[in-house]
């Protein structure tokens, strides 16, 4: 049962009210931000959501005070929509608690690493840097949060990894919320106007909500906060047109369970006008192994001359990518490749952390060096779906005009 804060008017579960409520006054400074904040709702509101206001005490006595209800301040609703909104965010910033997980001494990464260089020569491995494994739990989320499981490991990279990505995530807090505090950053996400059609299949409403997620609104959610958020399709299934064959730019929505259930023809109408030839096809790569040498692009492209050496594992500057298919989703932390025995193709493995999993399990095998490639390791005939969708997030903060750009998803389409 939810219950509305008496301070800053949003719902809450029952139990958790008093504590909410008490959040709100445990600065002791608390007059000071009223100051101030009466001082930034004379400004004009920031577009980015990265600046973060103080504060206000509620909705309600904001609206009452006659120093914010000017005649001129009236006549723009926009702008009270506004600092409406950067009230709910900074009272959200002050109370989202931080997500509880399993630590591991050193971190999975670093043994993962470690059972990877004790592998055959012949292999060569590229993965990315810290990466913090979050499991479903039986309790809370197991059966539907993988997709905000999968959000938190990206997020524990993004957070340790990216400096700028550090400073504007989730109001600065350098943590990774939970998944409710997860759920009101989405919803303010599209609050401020990114994803709407995907918005729309939620009733732009997520908190408190068992509905899966996909990587739209994973998207969505990074690009709130100036993030340059990346979708790729990858589609097997026959257009209706039946003639094409390549990478297509194309705007998509979520969720994605309704994504992939979609009529062929809808895709097709859906489509931009910019085409490009596949290479894969130029190459003769086929069926899933062309998501298999996407990925291994994907995190080779910044290895460069490391992978001329010796090294048989690799470090990468990319980001981990949020791995979605219909049912499920996992985050990619990197890709092996083996020379076969007659040295012409390439064999990979992705290198999977699932929500599904739990943290010791993985954490035991992979100091043991004993079983955790069959926890890890998924190898081109386990892909079996005719549809996936990645996730990942370029480097850099967006400037004011491609935050706007940001706001409609747009995808690379590669079809095989």
């Amino acid at each position: 049962m939810l219950s509305v804060c008496p301070v800053c008017y949003v719902n809450v579960p029952s139990t958790e009210l008093e504590w909410h409520a008490n959040n709100h006054f445990q600065d002791d400074d608390f007059e000071r931000d009223m100051l101030l904040a009466k001082k930034i709702s004379l400004d004009i509101p920031t577009p980015r959501l990265m600046d973060v206001p103080i504060c206000y005490e509620s909705s309600e006595d904001f609206c009452r005070n006659a120093e914010y209800s000017s005649s001129n301040f009236k006549q723009n609703s926009t702008g009270l929509r506004e600092v409406l909104l950067q009230e709910k965010i900074s009272c959200l910033v002050r109370c989202q608690p931080k997500s509880t997980i399993y630590k591991v001494e050193g971190g999975l990464m670093l043994l993962l690493r470690r059972c990877l260089e004790l592998e055959s020569k012949t292999t060569r491995s590229i993965i990315s840097g810290h990466v913090d494994h979050y499991e479903s739990i039986e309790s809370e989320d197991y059966g539907w949060g993988c997709g905000w499981r999968n959000i938190q490991m990206l997020s524990s990279y993004l957070l340790t990894q990216r400096k700028e990505a550090r400073d504007v995530l989730f109001g600065g807090s350098g943590f990774v919320p939970d998944i409710p505090s997860l759920q009101r950053w989405l919803e303010i996400a599209w609050e401020r106007g990114f994803d709407k059609p995907g918005s729309l299949s939620f009733n732009k409403e997520i908190y408190g909500s068992k509905t899966w997620i996909g990587t739209t609104e994973c998207a969505a959610l990074f690009s709130s906060f100036g993030l340059r958020a990346r979708v790729v399709d990858f589609d097997s299934l026959p257009s209706e047109k039946g003639h094409f064959s390549g990478m297509i730019e194309k705007s998509v929505y979520g969720p994605m369970d309704k994504f992939l259930q979609r009529s062929r023809s809808d895709q097709e109408s859906s489509l931009s006008h910019n085409v490009h030839y596949s290479k894969y096809k130029e190459r003769k790569i086929t069926g899933h192994q062309v998501l298999m040498e996407w990925v291994w692009n994907y995190f080779a492209h910044e290895a460069g001359r490391k992978l001329d050496n010796l090294q048989n594992v690799v470090l990468s500057q990319k980001t981990p990518l949020y791995f979605q298919h219909d049912g499920h989703s996992r985050t990619i932390v990197g890709i092996q490749m083996q020379k076969s025995v007659t040295g012409s193709d390439e064999k990979y493995s992705l290198l999977i952390l699932d929500p599904g999993q739990r943290t010791r399990d993985l954490e035991k095998t992979l100091r043991d060096n004993n079983g955790w490639q069959k926890l890890i390791k998924r190898k081109v005939h386990t892909l079996k779906k005719p549809q996936y969708q990645l996730c990942y997030v370029d480097p850099g903060i967006a400037s004011t005009k491609e935050w706007e750009d940001l706001k409609t998803i747009h995808s690379e389409y590669i079809r095989f």
